[in-house]
């Protein structure tokens, strides 16, 4: 019974069914599409996106920081099921966990370029 199991969406006005044999291929197609890329610029290093910076970081760190954050949020939309669940429930899991990466991505750039002052330059003493 599990396998003829029909997901219910609204479509232009109409009502669709979408098999979870679909979801599962959507998901899988996305998530590849999204490593393939990650993978092929972890394997090219384009010039411009190594040697250029954006905030103390690569711009391609940056690219690999939003589509790992791209996959974590869609892995949650679809594998955790907030995509059924009320609309609060899905905005207290998904701004929470928004806010909490960015925060630690904050953290990490400022504590991460502090330590690097200091082996590069030697002891900094902050003037508070």
């Amino acid at each position: 019974m599990a396998h003829e199991a029909q997901n219910l969406a609204i479509f232009r006005g109409r009502l669709k069914f979408k098999s979870n044999v679909q979801k599962i291929w959507g998901v899988f197609i996305l998530l590849s599409i999204i490593t393939i890329v990650e993978v092929g610029l972890g394997i090219a290093k384009p010039e411009f996106l190594v040697h250029g910076k954006f905030l103390a970081l690569k711009y391609l760190n940056w690219i690999f920081l939003i589509l790992t954050i791209v996959k974590a949020y869609y892995i949650t939309w679809d594998f955790m099921h907030m995509r059924d669940e009320v609309s609060g429930l899905r905005r207290a899991v998904v701004w929470t966990s928004v806010f909490l990466i960015i925060y630690l991505l904050f953290i990490i750039l400022v504590e991460g370029d502090y330590i690097f002052n200091i082996y590069k330059e030697g002891f900094i003493k902050f003037n508070f």
